[in-house]
């Protein structure tokens, strides 16, 4: 797992590991997975693709490893798809809804989060249709992330026959957000689509908020919601799409567990992130059950797909009843 243990996104990291590092600590307390332990390496990044890079290279051509695992990001993970051409090693439920990782993969990739387009497609919906905004700007982070959120918001709004008003960019792990913030107040913007993390992101809102711009939100999920809102100190509308139930209002099995889980692990407030990577592990340790030892790449790909197809307690967290092929989209709403 290499994914951001350091830096200003360092938070988003540290939770999906903690989420994922407990479940796999209850199997291994618990015998292992048909008699064998399951060791979650895990590699900080920062997320800056050079350093994931480095982890990647690291984890497969030293550690041997049978798969990569719950990775943090786009431009992270765009910056070692072509180690993963070559080498197939199976990439598994990477934290991202990156269109490459989605639609006609090169790389060996299973996904359970959904993808930005799906997230996107929900944000516009909501400021065109519910809160009838016409004049929407995006801020976005400067990188591969970025830019496939971008084309998502783009593709979603001409469904509208509309164009973004502004596009205003900033640095990845960075606060410098005065230039945009300038630029999208200056263009009369009355809602702004965000992609980014939640610093600058906050900053953004609590920034706009002094110089008496109050435009409304929304943000894909990977932001962090709870880190978001915990940031925030003005007055705000904030819309964020989310892949996941928020576990302290879910009564399915798999949240009524890992609640339980956390508490073992002396995790007193967890979350949406700890509960993605959580429920990470969890389906991972599903698939590996039914593949014998040694783990065949072939078998657990196969045995993924089928977890999510014949297992109803977590079809349940992750499927819309109505339709069988389209993820939920949650939503948050400070």
């Amino acid at each position: 797992m290499s994914t951001a243990l350091s830096g200003p996104a360092k938070q988003i990291g540290e939770q999906l590991y903690q989420g994922s590092n407990a479940y796999f600590d209850k199997i291994n307390n618990n015998g292992g997975i048909n008699g064998a332990r399951v060791e979650l390496l895990v590699a900080d990044d920062g997320y800056e693709p050079k350093r994931a890079v480095s982890n990647t290279r690291h984890f497969i051509y030293q550690d041997k490893v049978d798969a990569l695992f719950g990775a943090m990001g786009t431009p992270t993970s765009h910056a070692i798809t072509p180690i993963l051409e070559r080498v197939k090693t199976p990439y598994l439920m990477p934290y991202s809804g990156a269109d490459f990782l989605h639609h006609q993969p090169t790389i060996n990739v299973f996904n359970i989060r959904a993808s930005y387009y799906d997230e996107v497609r929900e944000q516009i919906k909501y400021l065109v249709e519910e809160l009838k905004h016409s004049k929407i700007g995006f801020l976005i982070q400067a990188d591969e992330f970025g830019h496939v959120v971008e084309s998502a918001l783009i593709k979603s709004l001409a469904s509208y026959n509309l164009k973004p008003i502004q596009v205003a960019r900033y640095r990845r792990n960075s606060n410098d957000i005065d230039s945009a913030l300038k630029l999208l107040k200056s263009s009369n913007v009355t809602a702004i689509a965000l992609v980014g993390t939640y610093k600058p992101l906050a900053e953004f809102i609590n920034k706009a908020y002094q110089l008496n711009f109050s435009p409304d939100y929304t943000s894909v999920s990977f932001v962090s919601s709870q880190d978001l809102f915990d940031r925030i100190k003005q007055p705000s509308k904030l819309m964020v799409t989310e892949v996941v139930p928020n576990p302290k209002e879910c009564d399915a099995y798999w949240c009524r567990e890992f609640i339980k889980d956390m508490l073992l692990a002396k995790i007193d407030e967890p979350n949406r992130l700890h509960f993605e990577g959580y429920l990470n592990a969890m389906v991972f340790s599903s698939a590996v059950k039914r593949c014998s030892l040694p783990l065949q790449r072939r078998c657990l790909i196969l045995q993924l797909n089928r977890v999510f197809r014949e297992d109803k307690k977590i079809n349940s967290l992750f499927v819309n009843k109505t339709d069988q092929n389209k993820r939920i989209i949650y939503r948050s709403v400070f």
